[in-house]
């Protein structure tokens, strides 16, 4: 999967690694970031860090060192 070696997802590549459109990516991107901002981190605006997006979707990190 490309873009996984990446510190934040932008909704672009969201996009790509779901197969869904750039606007559902957002939606889903705005989503991660209300559950992180409610759990007291500080979120960047269109973007999701990318263990975060890994352990959401996938539950745990994709080439993680774990």
């Amino acid at each position: 999967m490309s873009g996984l070696n990446k510190m934040y997802l932008s909704a672009e590549d969201v996009a790509n690694i779901l197969g869904v459109s750039k606007g559902y990516a957002y939606r889903v991107i705005r989503e991660l970031n209300t559950n992180l901002k409610e759990n007291g981190f500080i979120v960047v605006a269109g973007k999701i860090p990318t263990k975060y997006f890994e352990k959401r979707f996938y539950g745990f990190e994709i080439g993680g060192e774990e």
